[in-house]
């Protein structure tokens, strides 16, 4: 081991430079940061439907404070990571969707509503590459109806120091109680709207298609994303009268997304 003699100057000024960087560290974030979110735009009238009616939803979501603003797409479901790394991430999730009623729309008398409807799950997310994310939600519904599906997406995400733009594929599927609810029609209602036929919708793909994003970040508190989204429905879904006599198998969206940011300390 040999000793090395160090210039007293330039030891003094090491303590320095170390001292004062010690004291102009910014303490660790605690708390949690919230991001509200106001989302709205055109999509089908009601799911199957061929006609676009506007849409507003509010939107949240939940990180540890100080960690980054990871990317989201816009047809997430608000949610809560329990587990978060670098390249994986799980935890729960909530998704709100807007009712079905026949009495606004003229095609559908005689088919039974859908209310508000109010799902929960849990979702996973990995990230095979640095610009791919995969995710996946099941959620179970507890509110307008009481089936569960599944929303499988993955997407390309290309970020340009403000800007983030994605895109990739989508695919949701279903099980009988959850598609039946939504495409189902009974021999009552078949009765009541001579136009469709008495028709049990069964559990399995409902559909698939594709989705797109462009956020720009205009500070730490503010970023806005417009995005546009096109699904295809299949199977029971697609061969279900109120798409197939009614509505259409190409269902689009088109949006805006206004999200706001700020820490809370917690309790």
């Amino acid at each position: 081991m040999h000793a090395h003699n160090f210039p007293a100057g330039a030891l003094a000024l090491a303590l320095v430079l170390a001292s004062s960087s010690t004291f102009a560290a910014e303490p660790a974030a605690q708390g949690w940061t919230i991001t509200l979110k106001a989302n709205g735009g055109v999509s089908p009238a009601w799911e199957g439907s061929g006609t676009l009616s506007p849409y507003l939803l509010p939107g949240l979501s939940i990180r540890r404070a100080g960690s980054p603003l990871s990317f989201s797409a816009p047809d997430d479901s608000a949610g809560f990571a329990i587990f978060d790394e670098n390249w994986l991430k799980a935890g729960v999730v909530g998704k709100l969707k807007g009712p079905r009623r026949s009495a606004q729309h003229a095609d559908l008398r005689g088919v039974h509503d859908i209310d508000w409807t109010v799902e929960a799950g849990l979702f996973a997310e990995f990230w095979p590459m640095e610009k791919l994310r995969a995710r996946i939600e099941a959620r179970h519904g507890f509110v307008g109806h009481h089936g569960n599906t599944v929303d499988v997406s993955m997407d390309w995400v290309e970020r340009r120091g403000p800007w983030t733009v994605s895109v990739g594929p989508r695919l949701s599927l279903g099980d009988n109680s959850y598609m039946d609810k939504l495409f189902g029609v009974s021999a009552y209602e078949a009765l009541m709207n001579p136009r469709l036929p008495a028709y049990r919708a069964e559990g399995g793909a409902k559909s698939f298609g594709v989705a797109g994003a462009v956020s720009y970040e205009w500070s730490k508190q503010w970023t806005t994303t417009v995005y546009a989204r096109y699904g295809r429905l299949v199977g029971s879904a697609s061969t279900s009268p109120l798409v197939a006599s009614l509505g259409s198998r190409n269902q689009f969206t088109l949006g805006a997304i206004v999200a706001y940011s700020f820490d809370w300390g917690g309790f």
